[in-house]
């Protein structure tokens, strides 16, 4: 009994620790996705000024598409969590 009790306790364990690595892992991958966002911007605009109207639109685009990825691994790591704790 006492051994299927630690069981239990290491899959909550692993199950805290594979959700806390995703949700790492993701932002640090949004992380650099959204500063190569940003800096290509920048040094588009640098090169062509008279296009940064028609760049912020891509820009904000590309922010939001690479920010959507976060919250994917967000739900992702919940679902997971939930459905691992449940059984």
């Amino acid at each position: 009994m006492h051994l299927l009790f630690a069981a239990g306790e290491t899959i909550k364990a692993a199950t805290a620790l594979g959700f806390g690595l995703g949700m790492g892992l993701g932002s640090l991958g949004a992380g650099i996705g959204i500063g190569t966002v940003f800096a290509s911007m920048i040094q588009s605009v640098a090169r062509q000024p008279e296009l940064r109207g028609e760049l912020q639109g891509i820009m904000w685009l590309g922010f939001a598409l690479t920010e959507a990825v976060v919250f994917y691994g967000l739900v992702g790591g919940f679902l997971g969590f939930v459905l691992v704790s449940n059984t």
